[in-house]
């Protein structure tokens, strides 16, 4: 098969600007006494990111994909890989072998870590998940927690037992207010107690906690936060919650996208309608005759239409089919511009958006600002 090469769709991604987020974070997180393991996964991994994390000299680099992380480690990287999806069974084996922390609920899980560890001549670093009320990973009974804990300790020798951890946020949108995270502290005094020494990680949460950082009031022994979207986008956190990161770029990843029709239409359907190529069924609001532009990408690209950000005013996204999107340009046309055929329209994006676009082959990624 003959390889084609597209100019567009473009992924573009300003590694300096990836830099500066990188740093400053890191420089808020480091005066309340935390590291941070900086989450590559929002960006699929893509090794020049990660190789900008790296450079920033983060205490960890993290992902939810060991094919990520096993990546890096064979491109040479020295940071400690962190696995922040609780491991698969069938995966301990490699989990072992490229990531050098992994987080972990379930103590069948942990025994063949264990295994796995004492076959490759390793000891496997482990942080234990507690659940406090987000209800995804993590021991909901913290007696088992602590008794899972004791057992790491007293009968696992190939696995080291670093710390605690938690989650708020990603599922069931608990907000880590400083209350939330004390539970989690809670907890890690409880296992402290049982184990007879302190733990070396308390990792207090991921980009929601760094509000705690931002607002000066994150709990004292909190150590390590898991930090991906505040840093790619910087989005999130001024949009949802109305913080001020104007310090930072929000404009690392920027889509290019090439116009391919320009046309009056009808805005809305004309006969009789049924289902969408995705089997849904759409309303239309009948706006009359409209300027519309296609351009050549579409969901099979980015997901939701909904999620991407056009940087032009007077562009309004109406939607998308699995490789086409619809654009409305008549407020574009009425303040007197336009747009042709071959035309490129910059996008900003949102984190759906930026996992979809640095995951598919279909748009090519280049790196600019090194």
């Amino acid at each position: 098969m003959a390889y084609i090469k597209h100019g567009y769709p473009k992924l573009v991604v300003d590694l300096g600007k990836l830099r500066h987020n990188i740093e400053y974070v890191k420089g808020l997180c480091a005066d309340e006494g935390v590291e941070i393991a900086g989450v590559i996964k929002g960006c699929t991994g893509l090794v020049p990111c990660a190789r900008e994390y790296e450079k920033a000299g983060v205490k960890f680099i993290a992902s939810s994909r060991l094919e990520q992380l096993a990546a890096l480690k064979e491109e040479g990287f020295k940071t400690p890989l962190l696995m922040v999806r609780i491991p698969m069974l069938s995966e301990a084996e490699d989990i072992v072998r490229y990531c050098d922390y992994s987080l972990n609920s379930e103590m069948v899980v942990l025994r063949e870590l264990d295994k796995c560890a004492g076959e490759q001549g390793k000891i496997h670093n482990v942080i234990l998940m507690a659940d406090c009320g987000d209800l995804r990973e993590g021991w909901w009974d913290k007696d088992e927690m602590v008794a899972a804990a004791l057992t790491v300790e007293k009968e696992l020798a190939n696995l080291h037992l670093a710390g605690v951890g938690f989650n708020v946020g990603c599922y069931g949108s608990i907000v880590a207010t400083p209350e939330k995270i004390g539970e989690l502290i809670e907890v890690a005094d409880r296992i402290e107690a049982a184990l007879g020494r302190p733990l070396e990680i308390l990792s207090g949460g991921a980009t929601s906690s760094f509000m705690r950082v931002l607002d000066g009031n994150l709990p004292e022994r909190v150590n390590m936060l898991r930090i991906g979207e505040a840093i790619l986008l910087a989005y999130d956190l001024p949009v949802l919650y109305g913080y001020d990161l104007s310090a930072m770029h929000q404009d690392v990843f920027t889509l290019q996208a090439e116009v391919i029709e320009v046309k009056d239409k009808p805005s809305h359907p004309v006969g009789e309608r049924g289902f969408d190529a995705f089997g849904h069924q759409i309303e239309y609001e009948d706006r009359g005759i409209r300027r519309r532009a296609l351009i050549a990408l579409g969901k099979c690209d980015y997901g939701d239409p909904d999620d991407l950000l056009p940087r032009m005013e007077g562009i309004e996204i109406l939607g998308a089919s699995s490789d086409h999107t619809i654009l409305d340009i008549q407020d574009l046309v009425d303040q007197g511009g336009d747009l042709k055929v071959g035309d490129i329209i910059e996008f900003d994006l949102k984190y759906s958006t930026m996992v979809y676009l640095t995951n598919s082959a279909n748009i090519e990624k280049v790196f600019v600002g090194e």
